[in-house]
């Protein structure tokens, strides 16, 4: 009798969890005991309110049975789950790197490849005579594409190979060229679009072109507005015979974006190289140049428009032209910024003879000329730090060269935000890869801190130096910084996480929002009906910004001092409402940097002026409810 009656309870307890359960559509699972049920439930024991659920929010809850979730979970505590990655990573959508396996083929005939994608090239072409080799749409539009290319065309002659549409708005490519070119005769290499609009790429060209005899090599769009990552050239056109290097729209309107040209072009004979729009619009680019064209003989190099209109960022060239022979030197328009940076030039065409000639027209500021030759060098148009007044920034800042990669509507003031008014919207799209939250259960047993990178590198099989432990390191680098006067921060890698870091912040009763979808988006868009939240007054609110990590993790942060808009957002001509738009503004900026995006774009400064922004999709803001 008392067995039947435990029978009889529990089938009464798991009726009613099914009943609670299935009567959510933000849950969206029967099972009771699956992760995302069990976020379903933590939200109602922490949360003071009955506003409904937010949906946005569940949907990136853990995909993960109840199974699958206690079987990782026991790996995870084992410290085996990198026995299961692939599994793990597709269940838990997350964001890994895919294995290539190598591809032995020669291909001794014209390939053409169309909608291609992580490849492992290996001796490709090597010793091929003639022929072409086209790769259109090549890992266009991927998440963290993985190709690598070894002894491609070496010690061809007469081959030609073009590389179009590469690796196109995809998401932390990790791409590698190893020896390519290297030895070849003639022949012509073409690269366009090549990485274009990629967020967080690692590029790295090995022993590019060496001992190559009048090979022609030509970028065009290179990492134009990529957003950070890092390029890297070892060992570029060494001991080449009469080649043609040609780089147009190098890193255009690139976001904090890292370039390192190593042994480029060193003892080259009639070399002819040409940069043209290197680095322009970016912001807080760092390039460094070591053993550039050094001993070379008869080469000519040009820079034309080198980090014009560039925001800050540190840019090194060593050992420039050292010991060349009758080489020409041409620098035009180098470094005129926005906003000072930091050049530095150390032995720059020394001791270099023949009729070397070396010439800089139009000098931007802040820069610093070592160990350079006496002779053969004019220098025009030199700009020195005091040159350039508060004045004359302000006047270039709020004219029509605002900078490309601060976007028009990014960062607005609060008297905007009024019924009526027509402003340009900024591209509020996710950039991310799409993943899930982990679990608590299983998040709690994975190492994250930069102090076990090691571990983290072993779990998600991340190379070296490559784009995942790069990725990894930024990442875990901003969660452990010192918060600023004022913020208390967070990562949190979990619904539960999040919730609870709000909870501390603002209380139990709190209401999450975010902007409502992507309609107008790039557009001009009117401004509705606009509501304050919490009356409008000055309150504290917790925002939560994607942060590029295998799972999905946010960086959640209060401040002080801000105001939180809902508006209605119009078509401009038929007045018809496209979407609802969250704006935060921030009334304290007193500590923000100089070199601010928004005070770039509106032309002010620190503690000057408040500055708001709208909420781009999958950020949110938490706030007391009203």
């Amino acid at each position: 009798m008392n067995k039947q009656l435990i029978l009889i309870c529990l089938f009464i307890l798991f009726s009613s969890i099914i009943v609670t359960i299935t009567g959510d559509a933000v849950a969206g699972d029967n099972n009771p005991f699956t992760p995302r049920a069990y976020v379903n439930r933590y939200w109602d024991k922490e949360i003071r309110n009955s506003l409904p659920k937010p949906s946005f929010l569940f949907s990136k809850a853990s995909p993960l049975s109840t199974v699958e979730a206690a079987t990782f979970a026991k790996l995870a505590a084992g410290n085996t789950l990198s026995t299961r990655l692939p599994e793990f990573c597709s269940a838990a959508k997350l964001l890994c790197i895919p294995e290539v396996a190598a591809s032995l083929e020669k291909h001794d005939k014209d390939a053409n490849f169309a909608v291609y994608k992580d490849k492992n090239f290996t001796n490709y072409g090597t010793s091929r005579p003639g022929g072409i080799d086209s790769f259109k749409s090549y890992s266009d539009g991927e998440n963290i594409p993985v190709n690598d290319f070894r002894r491609y065309s070496r010690n061809s002659a007469g081959h030609k190979d073009s590389f179009t549409s590469y690796a196109t708005e995809s998401n932390v490519a990790d791409e590698s060229f190893h020896t390519y070119g290297t030895g070849a005769t003639g022949g012509t290499g073409d690269f366009k679009q090549y990485t274009k609009e990629t967020n967080n790429p690692t590029l790295a060209f090995t022993s590019y072109s060496d001992s190559s005899n009048g090979r022609t090599q030509s970028f065009t769009s290179y990492t134009e507005n990529g957003n950070a990552g890092d390029q890297s050239f070892s060992s570029y056109g060494k001991n080449g015979n009469g080649p043609a290097e040609e780089f147009i729209s190098y890193g255009t309107s690139t976001n904090v974006v890292g370039s390192s040209f190593s042994n480029y072009a060193e003892t080259s004979n009639a070399g002819n190289d040409s940069f043209t729009n290197y680095g322009e619009d970016m912001n807080n680019p760092t390039n460094n140049f070591n053993n550039y064209a050094n001993g070379a003989n008869g080469a000519t190099q040009t820079f034309s428009n080198y980090r014009e209109k560039a925001n800050v960022g540190a840019d090194s060239f060593t050992s420039y032209a050292k010991i060349a022979n009758a080489a020409e030197v041409d620098f035009n328009n180098y470094g005129k910024s926005f906003n000072d940076g930091t050049d530095t030039f150390t032995s720059y065409a020394k001791t270099s003879s023949g009729e070397t000639k070396v010439n800089f027209k139009g000098y931007g500021v802040k820069n610093s000329f070592k160990e350079y030759t006496k002779e053969g060098v004019s220098f025009a148009k030199y700009t020195n730090a005091s040159s350039t007044t508060l004045e004359e920034k302000k006047n270039t800042v709020s004219g029509n060269l605002v900078k490309k990669w601060v976007e028009p509507g990014k960062f607005f003031r609060e008297k905007t935000l009024k019924e009526g008014t027509v402003m340009p919207m900024p591209d509020i799209s996710d950039k991310l890869p799409k993943r899930s939250f982990l679990p608590r259960s299983i998040l709690s047993k994975l190492p994250f801190s930069t102090s076990k990178i090691d571990e983290m590198k072993a779990l998600f099989k991340a190379s070296d130096n490559g784009s995942m432990e790069k990725m990894m390191r930024d990442t875990l680098g901003d969660c452990e910084r010192v918060p600023s006067r004022g913020e208390t921060k967070r990562c949190v890698g979990s619904i539960e996480d999040m919730i609870d870091f709000a909870t501390s912040v603002l209380g139990r009763n709190v209401v999450v929002r975010t902007t409502q979808n992507l309609n107008g988006s790039k557009k001009s868009v009117m401004v509705g009906r606009v509501s304050g939240i919490n009356g409008g007054k000055v309150t504290r609110s917790v925002s939560c910004h994607q942060s590029l990590f295998p799972s999905l993790l946010y960086y959640c942060h209060s401040v002080p001092k801000v105001r939180v808009y809902q508006a209605d957002l119009l078509d401009p001509k038929s007045k018809d409402k496209i979407n609802q738009g969250v704006a935060v503004c921030h009334l304290d900026t007193s500590d923000w940097s100089p070199t601010h995006g928004a005070f770039m774009s509106l032309g002010s400064g620190p503690g000057r002026i408040e500055v708001c922004h709208w909420i781009f999709e999958n950020d949110m803001s938490w706030t007391v409810a009203d």
